[in-house]
Formats: structure tokens, sequence, C-alpha cells
């Protein structure tokens, strides 16, 4: 029974339980946090090989690892992303511990000299905007804005961004330069760009001839099932719909292997890719090879990276299935919350009554539940529903991650329940 069929009597009956057993969590000094999408210590675990690695300190080619050179990186580790990503060795950079780097460092060159078909740098155009796929990342956003780049938002769906709408946007406006996505199980919505949709992406006109679609393919293998997802091959559209530079993808290691020490990700067109490196070689002489050459040696190839993922999948699956059955059984006869069910990625989107989520997140942290601000996975941090959250179980162990379930949903219940009676 949803709460709309609830006379006025029996949801005030309803608050007044609720709130008591609201009362009693707070009454029990919980220390919980669902924040941020870091993978567990078990995770990290998986990669403990790595702190004995490389072994030798040459590469194929025999070249010391020690020493300066080799800016686009390893060819071993290339090939194997190369693979992953569907691009050729010669399409792909590899670098240091951060995609999200590479990512500033591109918009950075493209602001200060201008990109492949810019007339100008993006700096002398006055006024620089991009499209900004919503629910989406909270980094790409913050990044954006820093460099006092608009964004509009565009709605993302099951299958993508909405391309018909972003068609629109970019069709006369000069300023639109270009636009952010997560392809494959997007942050926070776990969505998948189809095939369909990054062709139109890719095809479609656009009055900036320097437009860019920032690629982002972060979780292109963080499966959570047998059900694997393949990411829609931007690269070879773009090149057929005679666009080549348009996108430019990034990718890591990140939450592969460790966190803060893995290997970073550019992949283009080859032109693209020349690009970068020429930028790049004003302020690096080279990545940090020694842990490229110990990565390569870890992974082995690229089929060693899909079943290291397996056993990342075999972590995780379980705390994404305690955050569906939380919301399940304590959310779903009310009506009140709707949220996804990902085949992989790190979060889980919940939209909860509009108008409420700031007060969700407000309960949450007075009963010792850390939540992702309402708004984050917005422009500006501003959600003009007010009715979205990013839900991250994968750091907490799995008896926390359904301890914070069900004070996370009964925190939902109780500011809907607020929200009716006012």
């Amino acid at each position: 029974m949803s709460l709309a069929d609830l006379t006025r009597a029996e949801r005030d009956e309803l608050l007044k339980r609720v709130q008591a057993d609201y009362e009693q969590l707070r009454a029990r000094g919980l220390n919980l946090d669902l924040t941020r999408g870091k993978p567990s210590s078990a995770q990290l675990d998986l990669s403990n090989a790595l702190l004995s690695l490389p072994e030798g300190t040459k590469d194929a080619s025999g070249v010391d690892v020690r020493n300066y050179g080799g800016l686009p990186g390893l060819v071993e580790i290339r090939s194997i992303f190369a693979e992953l990503l569907g691009v050729d060795v010669d399409q792909i950079v590899a670098g240091n511990n951060s995609s999200l780097t590479m990512m500033h460092d591109v918009l950075v060159y493209h602001l200060l000299r201008g990109g492949l078909g810019s007339p100008r740098p993006w700096s002398q155009e006055g006024s620089v905007k991009f499209l900004a796929p919503v629910p989406g990342y909270d980094r790409h956003f913050g990044l954006l804005e820093s460099l006092g780049i608009e964004m509009i938002n565009v709605p993302m769906r099951e299958d993508g961004p909405d391309a018909d709408e972003c068609a629109r946007l970019v069709a006369h406006d000069p300023s639109i330069k270009g636009m952010w996505i997560v392809p494959t199980y997007a942050n926070p919505t776990g969505a998948i760009c189809s095939q369909e949709v990054a062709a139109k992406l890719a095809a479609m006109p656009a009055a900036a001839p320097d437009f860019r679609i920032f690629w982002d393919n972060a979780y292109a293998v963080h499966h959570l099932s047998t059900n694997e997802a393949k990411s829609a091959d931007i690269v070879s559209l773009a090149q057929a719909s005679g666009h080549p530079d348009r996108p430019i993808m990034f990718a890591s290691t990140s939450k592969i292997t460790f966190a803060g020490a893995g290997v970073a990700f550019l992949a283009g067109s080859r032109e693209t890719v020349g690009w970068y490196l020429a930028n790049l070689g004003y302020g690096s002489i080279g990545p940090d090879k020694v842990n490229q050459l110990a990565h390569a040696q870890f992974f082995g190839d690229a089929e060693g990276v899909r079943e290291h993922m397996r056993k990342h999948a075999a972590i995780m699956a379980p705390k994404f299935a305690a955050v569906d059955a939380a919301l399940s059984e304590r959310l779903g006869e009310y009506g009140v919350a709707r949220w996804n069910k990902p085949e992989g990625g790190y979060f889980v989107n919940l939209d909860v009554v509009p108008g409420t989520a700031s007060r969700v997140v407000e309960l949450a942290k007075e009963a010792g539940i850390a939540l992702t601000p309402a708004g984050a996975s917005f422009p500006y941090g501003k959600d003009p529903l007010d009715e979205n959250i990013r839900l991250a179980p994968s750091l907490p162990p799995l008896a926390e991650v359904e301890e914070a379930m069900a004070g996370v949903a009964l925190c939902v219940l109780v500011a809907a329940l607020e929200h009716a009676r006012d």
C-alpha cells in the first residue's frame, strides 16, 4: 500500500511509529559511510602481488624502465588496455595513476592552446560551455566549474544521454565545446550508452568545429555479474561519421588494482594522441614506467584483467544485492522511492520523494550514516527536484552496508511522511 492510499490519520500514526524507530537508530551511535566509491580493503588485497613486481628493470624492447623517456607509456600495458577499450595500440597513451588528471590537462590544453580544429584557444572564445548528462559524476562537474566552463544539463537515460537534446543544443551554439559521458555503468545511474546513442553523438552536426566528447570509460570492465556489457565503439563511430577527433577516451586501473597507484589511459584518433603527447611533452619526460611494467606483468594480458575483475565482482555483488534488498523490503510497499539495479560500476542511484533528498541526508547524518550530499550528481550541486541521492556501497564490509541501508531506508520513509504531512 503506497502512502497515497493511506488516510491522513493512518499516515500520522505511521509517522509516529517510524519516528520512534528513528530515535532508536540515533541512539545506537553509528558511524557508517556510503559517500565515496572507493574499493574496499578486500578488493585492494587482490592486487598485493604488485608490491613484489616488476621482475627486472627492462621492458620487452630492452629499455630500462627506471630512466627518462617513453612519453606514450610502455607498449606492454598499452596493448592490454587497447584490447579492452577497443582501439589500436598506437591510439592509446598510458600515463600515471589518475585519469582525472589527464582530463584536467586536456581541458587546460584546449583552453590555453586550442585543440585539433580549433580556430583559437578556448579561453579566447568569450564563453565556453559543456553539456552535462544528469545525474552525473560530481568530479566532472567540479572540474568544469573550477575552470569557469558553464554547464548545461541534459537528461541521462538508460541507454545514455538524450542524444536528440544534445544534437539540438550543439547544432547552433559554437560556444558548446564538449560534453561528458561515462558510457558504461554510468556514475551514478548505471546506464549503459547504446551503440545507437553513441552513433548519434558521434555524427551529430556541431556548430563548434572542435566539439569534443569526453568519454570517461571508468567502469568498462567493472561488471557485477556474468552479464558483461560491452562499451560502444565511439572511436570507430566517430571515424566513420567524419568526426575522428571528436571523442577523447579516458580510463584507469584505479578501481582495478590500487586506487592511488594505478595506471591511467587516454585514447582517441592517432591525431588526437599526437596532439596530446605534443602538449604533454612540455611538462613531462615520461610516466612511471616501473609501475606500468609491474601492472603489465601482473595482468599478463587482457584476459588477465577480465579474470581479475571477476574476483572484484564476487566481493561487490553481495553489497549491491544488500542495497536492493533493504530498499525493496523496507520501502517497496510505500511508493516513496525509485532506484536502479546496476549490472556494474560502483553506485546505486536513489530517487526519493521530490523535495526530500536533503532531508534524507540530514536525517542519516544525525543517525551516524554519511551519505553523499543531495544534489552532488548535478552541476553546481543543485538538483532542481531535490530528489536524487547517490549511494556508494563498495567500501564498507557487507554487514555495515546492510546496517547502513536499513537506516537509509528508514530515513527515506521518515522524510516522505514528514513531507506528506506538510
